[in-house]
């Protein structure tokens, strides 16, 4: 038997919400951090390790696989689930951003864009249909509409242009998505910094008609007041019985936020990222682990943590592992890092269910200290 792709608004504290996906790959529960697997791997770790943090759903994303392995290749090994050992939900990103980040000599029109490859300067074509097509040659769970990413700072009138061409490309990408059962499609809102705009495009949205939806344009600069002004005016125009999903956010501040605003879905490099460059996200904050104080404490990175980092080793050996520029340190700290996510998303669905999460969020910030410098 076949299993519809589905939503379900468990209960709400406030504004925030706590619910669950069900797709045919698995079910998800929400507030839920997405690991970003943009190449097919979060990088440092194994799906195995992945999987021992609780994360239920992964991230890939159409514009890296497009170019490498390229898409047909994956589907002729599987697709993207079997390809990176992965059987769970995976949402893929259409690429919009990453052309707009990486490529080279990008070329915008009214049917898509052409680019350069950032990896060796082949030229490539993306419109709506053709990013839809990649990601249901993947095989994602969750399809995403391709959208034209609107830079910051951007005129009233840049930010207009730019968020009805996304819309046009949402049409585009509905009219391309091909239905199957328990897959679901997102469309995305932009809008840059304008209320008015934001609107516009949650309405344009509503009336094509999406499984969910994505607030896009935000954590490239705007500062997380106005990341949240933009949230504040941008989630009363969505529907209550679909995911709504912060792309591309971010700190655990800026995730605490965005839940007590009403979002379900994130995804954001930081946890890996700062994993490879000796930074822990922890109970009591960040930790520099290249930090000289730690080369003689043999304490654990946090003992509220169950990682491998924390159950079997102290500061003193990340330390070391980062001084000695050995692969594992990286390796333990990524996992680390993943873990205290899922484990913070765990915390918010838990004071959600129990109507605590405002005090559940002021005891988690209470125990922050300021991060320490490199």
């Amino acid at each position: 038997m076949s299993t519809p792709f589905s939503f379900t608004l468990i209960i709400t504290d406030g504004a925030a919400r706590r619910g669950e996906i069900v797709t045919p790959h698995g079910r998800v529960q929400t507030p839920a951090f997405m690991p970003v697997g943009t190449a097919g791997t979060v990088k440092a770790m194994t799906a195995d390790a992945v999987r021992a943090t609780g994360a239920a759903i992964v991230l890939g994303n159409t514009y890296h696989l497009m170019l490498r392995p390229g898409a047909e290749r994956i589907a002729a090994l599987g697709g993207l689930h079997r390809f990176m050992d992965w059987p769970g939900p995976i949402l893929t990103d259409s690429g919009g951003f990453q052309v707009m980040s990486l490529a080279k000599l990008r070329r915008l029109d009214t049917d898509g864009v052409t680019f350069q490859s950032h990896l060796d300067g082949s030229a490539h074509r993306l419109t709506p249909a053709r990013s839809i097509k990649i990601q249901h040659m993947l095989d994602a769970t969750i399809t995403m509409v391709l959208d034209e990413c609107t830079s910051f700072p951007a005129t009233p009138d840049e930010a207009r242009g730019s968020m009805e061409l996304s819309m046009r490309w949402a049409q585009r990408s509905r009219e391309a998505f091909k239905p199957r059962d328990g897959y679901g499609l997102f469309g995305i809102v932009q809008g840059s910094v304008y209320p008015d705009l934001r609107k516009a495009s949650a309405e344009a949205l509503r009336r094509i008609g999406f499984d969910g939806y994505a607030i896009g344009g935000l954590a490239i600069g705007e500062g997380q007041a106005t990341t949240f002004a933009v949230l504040d005016a941008t989630v009363a125009h969505l529907p209550a019985d679909a995911p709504r999903y912060l792309m591309g956010v971010g700190t655990p501040d800026d995730i605490i936020g965005a839940v007590q605003r009403g979002i379900d879905m994130f995804d954001c490099v930081i946890p890996t990222r700062a994993g490879r460059t000796a930074r822990a996200y922890t109970s009591r904050g960040v930790v520099n682990l290249r930090n000289a104080r730690f080369a003689d404490d043999g304490t654990p990175l946090d003992e509220t943590c169950g990682c491998p980092a924390c159950r079997r080793h102290g500061h003193a050996y990340l330390h070391h592992l980062f001084k000695a520029g050995e692969m594992l340190g990286p390796m333990l700290l990524t996992w680390h890092n993943v873990q205290y996510y899922q484990d913070l998303m765990r915390g918010l669905r838990a004071a959600i269910a129990d109507h605590r999460l405002d005090a559940h969020v002021a005891a988690v910030r209470a125990g922050w200290a300021p991060e320490e410098p490199s």
